[in-house]
């Protein structure tokens, strides 16, 4: 069973279960993992709803992303399917969209699509749960590839 990722990304209360730290660590190591299957620094898209605590989020899933070296385009408050149609259309390595969609105000969540502008794979939502749950993620050193 899986420990951070559900059905549709993450989601839990804001600041409380989803807070700025659980958001960099998976920022970190979604970048780490990308960067594995790539040959370049990936270019990740993040797009949020009007939750107040999309902002607090947003800047730690940035922070996440660039301490790892990916490149990071702000696309603001946006749906999810225009932030999915962006990231294929633009040719993003990845995308995040930070909704809970139907869930009530006080939750918020993390969703990764990939270049394609679909889910990310179960396996590879495996992999990034593994990074963030070893000591790996700890020695992950900015840009190290």
């Amino acid at each position: 069973m899986r420990k951070y990722f559900g059905t549709d990304g993450i989601r839990r209360i804001a600041n409380t279960e989803l807070t700025p730290e659980l958001v960099y660590k998976v920022a970190k190591a979604g970048a780490y993992v990308l960067s594995k299957h790539l040959d370049h620094a990936p270019t990740i898209f993040i797009g949020r709803d009007t939750r107040i605590s999309g902002t607090l989020i947003e800047s730690a899933m940035t922070a996440g992303f660039l301490s790892y070296g990916a490149n990071v385009k702000l696309l603001g408050v946006m749906p999810t399917p225009a932030v999915a149609y962006l990231t294929k259309k633009m040719k993003a390595d990845a995308s995040v969209v930070i909704s809970a969609s139907h869930n009530t105000f006080e939750f918020n969540g993390v969703k990764y699509f990939s270049n394609k502008g679909m889910k990310i794979s179960d396996d590879i939502e495996e992999e990034i749960e593994e990074v963030m749950d070893s000591r790996k993620n700890r020695r992950i050193k900015c840009g190290s590839q």
